[in-house]
């Protein structure tokens, strides 16, 4: 049974366990999640491992808002493709329950896949017309596997609050319109990207940069940033996306180590549709796909 200490005494109407709890399975999540006071407010911030300050800067975040944070680790096989690095993706248990214990975590849901995907699995959560945005062409079925796993840990950890960083913008908006559209009693909180002192945007995959990939990644977020300060000098009502796209692809040609720029997507952030011209009230976002190295990355940035 999860006890929990009152913070009254310093003034904070919140609460936090004494001890976090670590839940293997679903049964025994639910029992730990069934002994949080009927009424208090949980945050939770869902992981697929390999904790950086990202992820952390969530739960700190989730730690202020709300009195019981929860979070979870689970490398979802569903949204990883056939040549993707499901196999390799960095996993470090015992680093990530450490960071999670010392930032006030609660309650840590880590679930086995045999237990999220019985062998006879067969319902999927499809989000439509998903897999026509540039990263569903290029990633066939990923937010298929998102949806689905998000809404999955929705009905399990039943919280009040989710966490998300902006970095997987489309992401977002996929679990955005699952709260809305299948009426989950949530209120979904996307923070800033945090980001390296080169601009780097955090990502458990920038672990595969060697330091000179790790230097010259610095290119993404330059580009980002000068189709932003284009945006912000315009001098008309709407500026022809094509500009803001030719402007951060000739930054990126110029860094011999991005070899591979697989798209500059320049949409509406509601819909994530492609816009030809972006009206500079409305805004847009921009949303890149580049491989440094053998490392796929992807960022963007709101106009």
């Amino acid at each position: 049974m999860i006890m929990f200490r009152s913070h009254t005494m310093m003034n904070s109407r919140r609460w936090m366990s004494t001890k976090m709890q670590i839940c293997h399975d679903i049964a025994s999540f639910r029992q730990a999640r069934a002994n949080v006071h009927k009424g208090l407010t949980v945050g939770y911030v869902p992981t697929m491992g390999g904790l950086h300050e990202g992820h952390i800067s969530l739960i700190q975040q989730a730690r202020k808002q709300c009195d019981v944070v929860v979070s979870s680790v689970f490398v979802n096989p569903a949204q990883f493709g056939p040549n993707e690095d499901f196999d390799k993706y960095p996993r470090t248990f015992d680093a990530d329950m450490a960071k999670l214990g010392e930032n006030g975590v609660d309650i840590v849901f880590v679930p086995q896949t045999k237990d999220m995907y019985l062998p006879e699995h067969r319902v999927y959560v499809d989000p439509v017309g998903f897999d026509d945005v540039p990263e569903g062409k290029c990633r066939p079925g990923f937010f298929r596997g998102v949806a689905t796993v998000v809404t999955k840990l929705f009905n399990i950890v039943a919280p009040t609050h989710a966490f998300f960083g902006q970095k997987d913008a489309v992401q977002c908006v996929v679990i955005k319109r699952i709260i809305e559209d299948l009426n989950f009693p949530i209120e979904l909180k996307v923070l800033k990207t945090k980001r390296e002192e080169n601009g780097l945007a955090m990502s458990t995959r920038n672990q595969y940069l060697s330091p000179a990939e790790r230097t010259a990644s610095a290119v993404i977020y330059a580009g980002l940033k000068s189709a932003q300060d284009l945006f912000k000098n315009a001098t008309t009502s709407s500026i022809p996306a094509a500009t803001l796209r030719d402007n951060i692809e000739s930054i990126y040609r110029s860094e011999p180590l991005l070899n591979d720029i697989q798209y500059i997507s320049i949409a509406s952030k509601e819909t994530m549709d492609e816009l030809t011209d972006v009206d500079t009230t409305a805004g847009a976002i921009i949303s890149v796909a580049v491989k440094v190295g053998n490392c796929r990355l992807i960022d963007n940035i709101g106009l």
